[in-house]
């Protein structure tokens, strides 16, 4: 009998492990950013002004990351956590984004001009987001993201007071082209990390365009770029992340920056944009990622995303020229 126990606990551990490892290996949904801003209103009694939805929007994907089914699980350390790589890493990818957008409020969407004072919330709320992700041990990552999303929550609140004029989101075509380049950097980066998926050889184009232009140390005229073969799901789940909170940030911005966008005549092209991105977002009807020749018989999950991504950055460029223009 006590041999059959030594026997059957291991193997009921084990089954139980793959279950939890299945049912926690998923991406939480999309949400509405216009309708979750109205909520969110009406729960915290604070008007909708410009900068409201992008602000709460910011809010619940931070939240999204925590309290989605499994929680936060970029620094667990403790099976079936332990175990899983594909949530976290679309977890860090939604995180990236995350990080962008409180560094933009901070710079840029909260402030009039360079010279002008950061905003006291915004302030401590971007470098706590910017807290290393995989932290477990006090202070952990969860609880300085919270912290981060009560600094947003108060500067919400003051950014709907008109007694407090010092909260402010300056919703401006050079705000909003501003944070798209950083955004374009982003997606151009995802996009050659999904391309190397099957390997390529590239010419060396780092100085091309700059005659006078210098680099540290020599590198060689042809490179060949492949991404290793068990970080392709990974770069393929961290644009599912990045592209997943792009969606909704783009969506609230589409509210805020609306009389912009109208002006520029660039409404339609934003949401080209958000379209793109939208089929990044397409289920994965596949048991794992896919990583078949350029033209095999087999698909390519990684270069089918990054033509999506490709497709919308692409589009982000143009939408920048045209806001720059006066």
């Amino acid at each position: 009998m006590k041999q059959k126990l030594l026997i059957w606990i291991p193997v009921a551990l084990i089954v139980i492990c793959a279950a939890m490892m299945f049912w926690y290996n998923d991406e939480p949904d999309m949400f509405d950013p216009i309708e979750y801003a109205r909520l969110h209103a009406q729960a915290h009694n604070h008007a909708d002004v410009t900068g409201a939805t992008t602000t709460t929007t910011l809010i619940e994907v931070a939240n999204t990351l925590l309290s989605k089914r499994g929680g936060y699980m970029s620094n667990d350390i403790m099976p079936p956590w332990v175990f899983l790589d594909n949530v976290p890493n679309w977890e860090f990818g939604a995180l990236t984004q995350v990080r962008d957008l409180a560094r933009t409020m901070r710079n840029d969407f909260s402030r009039s001009q360079t010279q002008s004072t950061e905003d006291i919330d915004l302030m401590e709320a971007d470098p706590l987001f910017h807290y290393a992700n995989d932290r477990w041990f006090p202070p952990d990552t969860e609880g300085r993201y919270e912290k981060a999303m009560t600094r947003l929550e108060a500067y919400l609140m003051r950014l709907s007071d008109p007694a407090q004029a010092d909260a402010q989101f300056y919703a401006r075509a050079d705000n909003l082209a501003s944070w798209l380049g950083l955004v374009e950097k982003r997606l151009g980066s995802l996009s050659q990390r999904l391309s190397a998926s099957v390997g390529q050889e590239r010419l060396n184009t780092d100085l091309s365009g700059d005659s006078a232009a210098t680099q540290s140390t020599a590198a060689p005229g042809e490179m060949d770029v492949k991404t290793p073969w068990l970080q392709i799901d990974d770069v393929f789940y961290e644009a599912r992340g990045s592209t997943w909170a792009l969606v909704h940030f783009l969506k609230a911005m589409e509210v805020d920056f609306d009389d912009v966008l109208r002006k520029k005549n660039a409404l339609i092209s934003f949401r080209q944009i958000i379209r793109e991105l939208e089929s990044t977002q397409e289920p994965l009807h596949a048991p794992m990622v896919l990583n078949g020749a350029k033209f095999g018989a087999f698909a390519n999950h990684s270069l089918v995303m990054a033509n999506y991504i490709s497709r919308a950055n692409a589009a982000i460029m143009d939408l920048r020229f045209l806001l720059q223009q006066g």
